[in-house]
């Protein structure tokens, strides 16, 4: 494989909505498709469910590992900006635990947190490197991920959210924060953008300046488990109660 897939220099600046964005989004949105327009056959077939827990096993466990061994190959490890400390990076690990463990906790965690941010990203990437770099590949692999691991624990293994977990979710979320604010002032870092804003375009160029945009994310949150928990539980138990 060429040394510049890998290379930390060289690489054609990512592009927001260039071909290859709108590529890796269709693929994300068939992968997600697929899973639901096939969920009561993978549902029904224990072999067919343990291979999409391992297979989205995999995928988290090698996006992850691969990072940190090109970070230290690519001589880019630091503290200050490649711990696992962005809320994605956070819902990545969430994942890999909820598909080993099953933790209702995890999984309310990860369905409302992690759709939420690893969605954003996807539309809205905080990324430097465009098609064919490695980051870019595993970036949208990790981030896809993410996302089909939360609708798998849905769609597959039937965990059911009430508003309790949206409020769980919304408490753990601040709690989380709160933790990488701290070690953001220890490390003279910003992790989770906590301290400022990323450098790339975001969403969060709507809000404001630090610390504004801080509390629009909250209201931002709360709106998004809402917005996820009335679509993904609320409005079809409605209609399931309406056929009955």
């Amino acid at each position: 494989m060429s040394a510049a897939f890998f290379s930390s220099s060289g690489s054609e600046p990512f592009a927001a909505f260039a071909p290859a964005h709108l590529l890796a989004l269709a693929l994300f949105v068939l992968a997600a498709s697929l899973l639901f327009a096939f969920r009561r056959r993978i549902r029904s077939s224990p072999r067919l469910t343990l291979g999409l827990r391992l297979a989205l096993l995999a995928a988290l466990a090698a996006s992850e590992i691969s990072l940190h061994i090109w970070y230290v190959t690519q001589d880019a490890w630091n503290a200050r900006f490649t711990l696992p400390l962005e809320l994605c990076s956070l819902m990545l690990l969430a994942a890999i635990l909820m598909l080993i463990t099953r933790s209702r906790f995890l999984a309310g965690l990860l369905f409302f947190a992690g759709i939420g941010g690893a969605l954003q990203a996807l539309i809205t990437p905080n990324l430097a490197y465009a098609y064919p770099h490695f980051r870019f590949v595993q970036f949208f692999v990790a981030h896809a991920a993410i996302i089909l691991s939360a609708l798998y624990i849905v769609w597959i293994e039937r965990f059911h959210a009430t508003w309790r977990t949206v409020l769980t979710a919304m408490l753990s979320l601040n709690a989380i924060a709160l933790a990488v604010y701290v070690l953001d002032g220890l490390l003279g870092a910003n992790y989770m953008f906590l301290r400022g804003k990323p450098d790339t375009p975001s969403v969060l160029d709507l809000f404001g300046d630090y610390p504004l945009y801080l509390i629009a994310e909250e209201l931002l949150a709360l709106l998004t488990f809402t917005t996820l928990h009335l679509i993904f539980f609320v409005i079809p138990d409605a209609l399931r109660r309406g056929r009955g």
